[in-house]
């Protein structure tokens, strides 16, 4: 009787190791009711993960300022547009009165910048009369006299508000000669006030084109 139960204790301590060391079962082995619910946490799992939507793939609309989509009109050849339908260009714009010396001085400037810049299509000088005592003829017959052949409009009172509202007061006060740059997205870089010389301009256009 006691060799008996030595014996079988020996094999219960065998029959332990080798059920230790055997392989798992493969999935096809198990259960079946085991297997489906292991792939239905598999999916609730899944579920959990944030999934993205089409809208975040989607590119925010760029918001420009209302006066860049305001309907202006050269002077020069009487032809209507307006800053948003040329987006991708760059312009170099001065808020001006023909009345102011300042102004003068600077736009003889612009003229020589066009002479060092040369022409380009993706480029334009743009003059913006903000005196509301000054008309359409009166700015034509100043531009002609003095060869500006350039973009100049007479602004409304509309773009005039939006301009000193977010350039500042200052780009109101032609002899300051205001001037900032647009570039090809629309962003807007005001330069420092006072007259700049033809070469000054050229170096703050240039790295925009």
């Amino acid at each position: 009787m006691k060799n008996k139960l030595v014996v079988l204790s020996v094999l219960m301590v065998i029959g332990v190791i080798v059920a230790a060391c055997s392989p798992a079962p493969a999935v096809d082995e198990l259960p079946v009711a085991a297997v489906e619910q292991a792939l239905v946490d598999e999916a609730e799992v899944q579920n959990m993960q944030p999934e993205s939507t089409e809208d975040e793939a989607v590119a925010v609309e760029t918001q420009y300022p209302d006066w860049y989509g305001v309907s202006l009109t050269d002077i020069n050849s009487g032809e209507n547009f307006s800053i948003e339908d040329n987006i991708g260009k760059v312009y170099l714009v001065e808020t001006l009165a023909v009345w102011c010396s300042n102004c003068l001085k600077q736009q003889q400037e612009v003229k020589r910048f066009h002479d060092l810049l040369g022409e380009r299509d993706d480029f334009e000088s743009l003059g913006i009369n903000i005196d509301p005592n000054e008309d359409t003829a009166l700015l034509a017959d100043y531009v002609r006299k003095n060869g500006f052949d350039w973009l100049y409009v007479v602004a409304s009172d509309e773009v005039i508000n939006e301009i000193s509202a977010l350039y500042g007061p200052q780009f109101l006060n032609p002899p300051s000669t205001p001037m900032l740059i647009i570039d090809r997205q629309g962003n807007p870089h005001p330069l420092g006030f006072g007259i700049k010389s033809a070469e000054e301009l050229l170096a703050a256009v240039t790295p925009f084109l």
